[in-house]
């Protein structure tokens, strides 16, 4: 049983801005509402799905919520509690039920596997299973301790189950995607073996994505760690005397990292051309293309004022966007993954598989949908590869003793050797060439900077150096 809904919303409202995947940690909640509860089981434990209706800033924003309730909470529960529920009157002495975060709840979560295997409908909630799946339902869960905007409960070593936390309307991006990859066999993304949606009262309500079963990747490396583990390697190998910086090779230290970056590169073009054969590709008009250079512009002027260090390098970039729209000439685009970096993609034994087609957080739902062409997603990679290449200069302590300007030269020759390894890998597989878009690619990879340079700003000030030390050496 639940407490009055104006209890529970007051509770929830205190409880939401802790969480690592509330978006709106930028100001206060002007009012928290219940949008919908369905009870999914009773008992003790007990566990209901919520949907909550969160106001800031005259905008409403919709979070996903299981929630257990259980008359007595275990050691292993307690960080995710919440509050207390009813209970607990009169001569009984019976403790009041406790409220809590049911996605870390092994006991509880075991039946979205059996909802999806029975693909039940409880509610407004309706549990899809993709034909021809078989799903397992003896596994019991683990959630994912990385940092994250959504949560993912790994089931055994068979399967994830991403559980969306800020809703939007209609097809998750990230589904909509995967799930025609999967229909299409493509070997570089993890199958779909089920998807979760609610779908609201009234004719012409669209479903909402709730959660995406898949293939967990258990044998899977995720290519951030792969790289930093080589930027370490290379940090370590003994520095070269005198003048020789100015010829540093990466390829010296033992870790390198070039022929996974070449692979990876061939990955991305195969998934590309996936993308176009499941989705179509389209043409983006030259007038289109201009309006989309000067967007870049508009948020270059904007951020360089919110972020006085991004000035310097203004007239560099300003000079790629109105270069993008003097020669701007019709764009074939199409869906690509618009996030996409070192840390969505997991090297496994059988080759570079791709996750996370949400696109980047920090976008409107309009952008995160918006055609692309294929090359911003490798813009997206190159701009990864200066991340970890500068990663641990920005950590004290985790790389040898030396000057900021040789550690740096170190950086960018690393980060140099792998970007040329990726292009060469994409255009290889039957990519655009990147060597022969410059003009294109320039415009990609200073948006794609300036977007860091801002989330750097607002979401951790300390890494703002990563983003302004390599654009020193891409506008030179």
């Amino acid at each position: 049983m639940l407490p009055p809904r104006s209890d529970l919303a007051r509770d929830l409202a205190e409880w939401l801005p802790r969480q690592r995947w509330f978006g709106g940690k930028d100001g206060p909640i002007d009012e928290l509402s219940i949008g919908t509860a369905t009870e999914l089981r009773t008992g003790d434990p007990a566990l209901h799905h919520l949907v909550l209706d969160v106001r800031q800033n005259g905008a409403v924003d919709h979070y996903q919520l299981l929630l257990g309730v259980r008359r007595h909470l275990p050691d292993r529960l307690r960080h995710v509690e919440i509050g207390a529920g009813p209970g607990g009157t009169g001569g009984t002495g019976a403790a009041r039920a406790r409220l809590y975060d049911a996605a870390h709840d092994h006991d509880l979560t075991r039946m979205l596997l059996d909802a999806l295997a029975d693909e039940a409908s409880i509610g407004p909630l309706r549990f899809h299973r993709v034909p021809g799946a078989r799903i397992r339902t003896d596994l019991a869960s683990l959630p994912i301790t990385a940092e994250q905007s959504n949560t993912s409960l790994l089931f055994g070593d068979a399967y994830i189950c991403k559980l969306f936390r800020r809703l939007s309307r209609g097809v998750n991006l990230d589904l909509e995607v995967n799930l025609a990859l999967t229909r299409q066999g493509c070997e570089h993304v993890p199958a779909v073996h089920g998807w979760i949606e609610l779908v609201p009262d009234g004719p012409d309500a669209e479903p909402v994505t709730l959660a995406l079963l898949s293939d967990y990747l258990h044998t899977g490396a995720d290519g951030w760690s792969l790289a930093i583990a080589s930027v370490r390697d290379w940090f370590a190998y003994p520095v070269p005397p005198g003048d020789e910086w100015a010829e540093l090779d990466a390829s010296g230290a033992g870790g390198d990292f070039a022929a996974e970056a070449e692979r990876l590169g061939a990955a991305t073009a195969q998934v590309h051309r996936a993308l176009a054969d499941a989705f179509g590709v389209t043409v983006l008009p030259a007038d289109e293309v201009r309006a989309m250079a000067a967007r870049m512009n508009t948020e270059l002027t904007a951020t360089c004022q919110a972020v006085p260090g991004l000035a310097p390098h203004a007239k560099a970039l300003t000079g790629a966007f109105l270069d993008l729209a003097a020669r701007a000439a019709p764009l074939p685009v199409q869906r690509v993954h618009g996030d996409y970096h070192l840390g969505q993609v997991l090297r496994t034994e059988s080759g570079w598989a791709l996750l996370d087609f949400e696109g980047e957080p920090a976008r409107a739902e309009s952008e995160r949908r918006a055609l692309a062409h294929p090359l911003r997603d490798v813009a997206g990679m190159l701009r990864s590869f200066e991340y970890a290449a500068r990663f641990l200069i920005t950590k004290s302590g985790t790389v040898p003793t030396e000057s900021g300007p040789h550690l740096e030269t170190r950086a960018h020759a690393w980060a140099a050797r792998n970007r040329a390894a990726f292009c060469r890998g994409y255009a290889a597989a039957g990519g655009a060439d990147p060597a022969a878009h410059s003009v294109l690619m320039h415009a990609f990879e200073f948006e794609k900077a300036v977007y860091e340079v801002r989330y750097e700003a607002r979401n951790r000030p300390a890494w703002l150096p990563v983003p302004l030390t390599s654009l020193a050496h891409l506008t030179a």
